[in-house]
């Protein structure tokens, strides 16, 4: 089975486009929501963080507060690489019994931070969705609530665009309209069922 990880800057599009891979029929993973599971009361990583971070990101329930852990680590690397170094071997454990679950031709994995987590070695293609820095801004903003200094204090713990470009097996623009996204998906889902079929893949 080929795994294609599907990766992008905030607010360019990931989410839309695993969702169109996913009315194809195709399995998706994603590590956004690995992540929020595992840090829930009780799950593996809760205790972890907290004893890490303190009580002070946990809200009135006892849950931790996505957005007030967000905007700490995202603003001191130190502390970014902390939550890391807890999450991350979760996560590939959690990914990788997922993908063994599976009996198809490929599976779409979600990994914002893809390279800069050093996950490509679980997947066999890289999928970047590319947009324009003023369009991942905006709708960042749009569907969530965080400032635009917190959208950039993000942007900047990201690989920059060009880097990313280079690195990616496969780039899907998401500049211009909805129909040329599905176009671009339907291309790309013929084309990873034909490597998925291949000798190699690739």
């Amino acid at each position: 089975m080929l795994r294609i990880g599907l990766t992008g800057g905030i607010g360019s599009g990931k989410s839309t486009v695993a969702a169109m891979f996913a009315e194809r029929g195709v399995p998706v993973i994603d590590t956004d929501e690995i992540a929020k599971d595992l840090a829930a009361p009780g799950a593996p990583a809760y205790k972890r963080i907290v004893r890490a971070f303190g009580d002070v990101i946990l809200n009135s329930a006892g849950e931790i507060d996505r957005a007030r852990l967000r905007a700490r680590v995202f603003s001191h690397n130190v502390e970014r690489h902390r939550l890391e170094s807890i999450l991350h071997p979760l996560i590939r454990a959690e990914v990788a019994r997922r993908v063994k679950t599976l009996q198809v031709e490929y599976c779409i994995i979600v990994i914002p931070l893809l390279y800069e987590a050093k996950f490509e070695n679980i997947v066999d293609r890289v999928l970047l969705i590319d947009a324009d820095e003023l369009q991942q801004v905006s709708r960042a903003a749009a569907r969530s609530h965080m400032t635009e200094d917190e959208i950039h204090d993000i942007m900047a713990a990201q690989f920059d665009a060009e880097s990313r470009r280079q690195r990616a097996d496969d780039v899907l623009e998401n500049r211009t309209d909805f129909a040329q996204l599905q176009s671009g998906v339907d291309r790309l889902h013929e084309k990873y069922r034909s490597l998925a079929n291949s000798k190699d893949g690739r």
